[in-house]
C-alpha cells in the first residue's frame, strides 16, 4: 500500500528523545558545550516522566527523565542506558495517520494522546527498523 493522501503524509522531523538520568545535568551539559538555551522544565506525574523541549538552531531535542525506575523511560534506561529515545515526526492530521499505520504493517502502541505540548502517537519501533517513532500533530515544541 502506498501513501496517497496529503491529510497522512509525514512532515518534518519534530525533534528527537534523548533519554536521560538526570535532565539538570544534561541541559548544562547541553548549554556547556553546544550554547543551548535555557529550557522549562516539564513534568507528568502520571506518565512518571520529566522533559524539556532545547531549541538548537533547527533543530529541537526532547530530553525525558524517569522520576521512577517503572517508567518507559526508566526502563529504557536500565535496559540501554542514556541515549536516543525516539525520533518525532510531524503529521497534518494525527488521528487520520495513526489509523493507517496498522494497515501498512506498523501498530500504534501508545495513542493518539496528549503530550506535553501537542496530540502526539508511537509507533511500534519492531515494525519500524528499531526506531521507536512518535508522530506530532501540528508543528510543536
Amino acid at each position: 500500500m502506498t501513501l496517497i493522501s496529503r491529510d497522512t503524509a509525514v512532515g518534518t522531523l519534530n525533534h528527537i528523545g534523548i533519554a536521560v538520568v538526570s535532565i539538570e545535568a544534561s541541559l548544562k551539559q547541553f548549554q556547556d558545550v553546544f550554547g543551548s538555551p535555557d529550557a522549562e522544565i516539564l513534568r507528568s506525574d502520571e506518565r512518571g516522566i520529566r522533559a524539556c523541549f532545547i531549541e538548537q538552531g533547527e533543530t529541537h531535542i526532547e530530553l525525558l527523565e524517569p522520576m521512577r525506575a517503572d517508567t518507559v523511560i526508566g526502563r529504557f534506561i536500565e535496559e540501554h542506558g542514556e541515549g536516543i529515545h525516539h525520533l518525532a515526526f510531524t503529521v497534518a492530521d494525527l488521528d487520520a495517520k495513526a489509523a493507517e499505520l496498522p494497515s501498512l504493517g506498523i501498530p500504534i502502541i501508545d495513542g493518539p494522546r496528549q503530550g506535553f505540548r501537542a496530540r502526539i502517537a508511537f509507533a511500534d519501533s519492531s515494525a519500524t527498523h528499531g526506531v521507536l517513532i512518535e508522530l506530532v500533530q501540528g508543528h510543536s515544541p
